[in-house]
């Protein structure tokens, strides 16, 4: 199986879940809405190309290992929409060159207040393939995007840049679960890592890695997206567990 290898290193990053309210959640590893956004992302499409982006995510298949877990932390956000200089009609821009315009619903005026979790200084590991491999856009499609994408690239939230080229590799493996075993970054030092010698915790599909009950979990998890409609939906199966990496010759 033929995989590419995305590293998601940053000062700051956001794996976010399903928000309700003001309160936002992360999680340890990608959802598969992130990393088709993302993708989609480099390869210049947008929220409208609804399509597109089903299609992909629906493809999609990937293991994440946590290399380095990072901190969190948490910012306080507060506003009042209200305030002459807030008026998007005069200052809102778009990465576009378009005006941002605001609509109408309650959340368009007033003071608001929010909480963002955030991980500081973390490094997750992604193999990610795509099911079926030969549509377009292929794993080739994908690495010349992330290598020159076509636009600025973030991790969760906008505010997130990554510190590092976000494609790491390209290599072939039985598994995406072995994969993440025998890759490893050049330029990391082991004892910059989170637990090297535990093993890191990691993710990865029902099939594509270890599934004894004893050391793994079975778990539903809701990550994916109805891009049509703008909302998370939907629920698959996610093997968690431990990756110990092996010090092998597959690195980035």
């Amino acid at each position: 199986m033929e995989m590419l290898i995305l590293r998601l290193e940053a000062p700051l990053l956001a794996f976010g879940g399903p928000t309700v309210d003001q309160k936002g959640v992360i999680r340890p590893f990608p959802a598969a809405s992130m990393l088709t956004g993302l993708l989609g992302n480099a390869l210049g499409w947008d929220h409208a190309d609804t399509d597109l982006l089903d299609r992909l995510q629906a493809r999609v298949r990937f293991a994440a290992r946590l290399d380095r877990e990072g901190e969190e932390v948490l910012d306080y956000q507060t506003v009042d929409l209200g305030q002459d200089f807030m008026d998007m009609k005069k200052l809102g821009w778009t990465t576009r060159g378009e005006m941002e315009h605001r609509g109408s619903g309650s959340a368009t005026s007033g003071t608001h207040i929010r909480f963002r979790p955030y991980r500081a200084d973390a490094l997750c590991t992604v193999a990610l393939t795509l099911e079926p491999a030969d549509l377009a856009p292929t794993l080739t499609d994908l690495a010349i995007a992330l290598r020159e994408p076509a636009r600025p690239l973030f991790l969760g939230r906008k505010p997130c840049l990554p510190s590092t080229p976000i494609l790491a590799g390209r290599m072939e493996a039985a598994t995406l679960h072995a994969a993440l075993t025998v890759f490893n970054h050049q330029d990391v030092e082991p004892e910059m890592l989170f637990s090297p010698k535990n093993g890191m915790r990691a993710c990865w599909p029902p099939g594509q890695g270890p599934e004894d009950p004893d050391t793994t979990l079975l778990n539903l998890l809701t990550d994916q997206r109805d891009w049509q409609n703008q909302i998370h939906c939907g629920q698959r199966l996610v093997r968690m567990g431990m990756i110990h990496p092996q010090r092998g010759d597959q690195h980035g």
